[in-house]
Parts: C-alpha cells; structure tokens; sequence
C-alpha cells in the first residue's frame, strides 16, 4: 500500500485515527462535514470541540470535499456515525475510487436494516475491497494523548486484518486480528445500551454492586444475541465484548454512561441529547438491538427495560423493579 489514506468523520476518534495514521509515516485526508469547522481544523491544528489541546500533524490535510479526501487511497477509515454511514457510503462509491481495504471505526446498528456497519458498507459500496472492522476500549480522549491502549481488528478474510493491524501498531496501541466480524462488530455496538444502563445507576447512586452486577448480565445478554447472529462465544470475553463493555460502562469519557447518568438524576432524555456535543450511539442501537432480539427469538431484558426508560417514559426505579423481579433462572445457559 501507499502512504496515503483517508478517515471519513472528524469526530473524536476519527481525528484520533487520522493522528495515528500520520505518525504510522501515512500521508492522510480527514473529511470533515462541515466547510466551517474543516476550515477550523486546518486554521489552528487542532479539533477544538472534541479533541481541545492535542495538535494535528502537519500530514494529516483537512478537508469538506469528499472525492479530494477518498483519491488514491489505498486505505479508507469511516468514522461517521453509525445512523449517517449509509448516506456517506453511499456519495463515496459515487466517487468511482475503489480502496483496496475499507476500514470501520464505527459502533452501531442500524435503525430499519439492523445492519451492522460492515453490511451497510457492503451493501453501498461493493467496489470497495476488504471489510475490516477496528474496535475495542479505545476512548479517544485517551489515545490522541497516547495512553496505552489495546484493539482488535475483525474481517472475514485474514490478510486484510494483518494489514489493518500493520496500519495501527505503536508503541501505545496494540492491535490483536480476529476472524470473527459478526462478533466484533454485535459487541461494540450493543456495549453503548448496556453503557447507558451503567449510567443510570450510577445516577440514581445504586452502588457498585449493582452495577457489577449490570455488567456482567449485560455480557451475557451481549453474547446471546451475537451467538444468534454466528457470532464466536469467545469473542465476547476479548476487547471487543468485556474489554469495550468494561471501559464504557466505567469510563468518565463515555457519552453513552454520561446519558444514562442524567437520566438517573431525572433529567429528560431530549434535554440530555440537545447539551451532548457528540453522538451517543446507544440510544438509537438500542431500539436497533431490540430489533434484532425480537427477529431472532433472544430475550435481552436489559436492552428492553433500557428501551423502555429511553422512549416509553418509564421512571428507572419501575425498569429495575422489572428486573430484579424476574422469575428464577440458573447463571449459565439460556
């Protein structure tokens, strides 16, 4: 490959990714959206709304033009949000170029498909060559200031996730490669609704017991539904499932516990999304994730009681009660 690649979404983690790139010796193109802000960017080095005090390298190029971003890049990165990746894909294969390795930084399932982001690709853009997805507990606000990190890159075809992991090794980020994209893909997308239920109970302050406890059955649920799906059981204990789950369900960097948080103290789920200056993708994926339960016959009573919380109006207290209520079931098994 060339030393030139492209990243589709100046958001957080796709500055971050673009920063990575360039110090990996990579000439790079981040698309922003908006004319405005991609003038921002280029202007001061820095993404001030979502990356404030980390510089951009003097190779990575800003730009809004989608064609000038994508030309002659072997290497495509999307880091749109997951409910806009089908209309992006969509104007990039419009484009003509055909990348020889088509990269997914995005978390998410789509609202009506209930396509995970590599289907969605797929399906918009056949030209483009191999599907890889990049995931795992990665907050950007901690790698763009190189703090130790762990990844996993998944794709169907192995020579494509060695090349992904070439691209992303230093010496703060470590890529494993993992064969299982169905799996990687369902646990980075169904972590941010089991994150906003972490939120919750650390807004209403239920302890860490509880929430100990919400996190380990929210991996079980995780896991059911991808196993559904042909996903690997073990993919769930790597970074992608406990690993992602873990660090979102923690983290003060996590928009999605951040949301369950200020529903906890009361506040309305509107309000919440008007103040939040970047997307939390779990709140549309868990009516996604709900989806997809009811398709394959697999009960997920934390996504439905989150579901509940976010759409129905439905007070915490009342969805907890829900499920603590339950009848009796053994740990292991369905």
């Amino acid at each position: 490959m060339s030393g030139r690649a492209a990243v589709i979404g100046a958001g957080a983690w796709g500055t971050t990714l673009a920063m990575v790139l360039a110090h990996r010796g990579h000439e790079v193109r981040l698309w922003e959206y908006f004319e405005e802000y991609a003038r921002v960017l280029a202007a001061t080095r820095e993404n001030p709304k979502f990356l404030p005090g980390v510089r951009l390298p003097e190779s990575v190029r800003v730009t809004p033009d989608l064609q000038f971003a994508v030309a002659d890049s072997p290497v495509v990165v999307m880091a749109v949000p997951a409910q806009k990746m089908r209309a992006v894909a969509r104007r990039l294969a419009a484009t003509g170029h055909q990348p020889r390795v088509l990269i997914t930084a995005s978390k998410g399932i789509e609202q009506g498909s209930l396509q995970r982001m590599s289907e969605v690709l797929a399906a918009e853009w056949p030209a483009a060559g191999a599907i890889c997805a990049l995931s795992g507990p990665s907050h950007a606000e901690e790698v763009s200031r190189r703090l130790p990190c762990s990844l996993v890159a998944a794709a169907t075809e192995p020579g494509a996730a060695v090349s992904v992991q070439d691209l992303f090794m230093t010496d703060w980020i470590r890529v494993y490669t993992s064969p299982d994209l169905v799996g990687v893909e369902t646990g980075g997308a169904l972590k941010n609704v089991i994150a906003i239920a972490a939120g919750v109970v650390d807004g209403l302050k239920l302890g860490d017991n509880a929430k100990a406890a919400l996190v380990t059955r929210g991996l079980a649920e995780i896991r059911r539904l991808g196993m559904a799906l042909g996903a690997h059981a073990e993919t769930f204990a790597g970074l992608s499932g406990m690993g992602d789950l873990v660090v979102t369900c923690m983290s003060q960097h996590s928009r999605n516990r951040r949301v369950g948080e200020e529903i906890g103290r009361g506040r309305g789920l509107e309000e919440i999304l008007q103040d939040l200056e970047m997307v939390a993708e779990g709140v549309e994926t868990a009516r996604s994730a709900q989806c997809l339960a009811e398709r394959e016959g697999v009960d997920l009573p934390i996504t439905r009681e989150v579901n509940r919380i976010l759409f129905e109006h439905v007070r915490p207290l009342d969805a907890l009660t829900v499920l603590m209520q339950r009848s009796r079931k053994a740990e292991t098994g369905d």
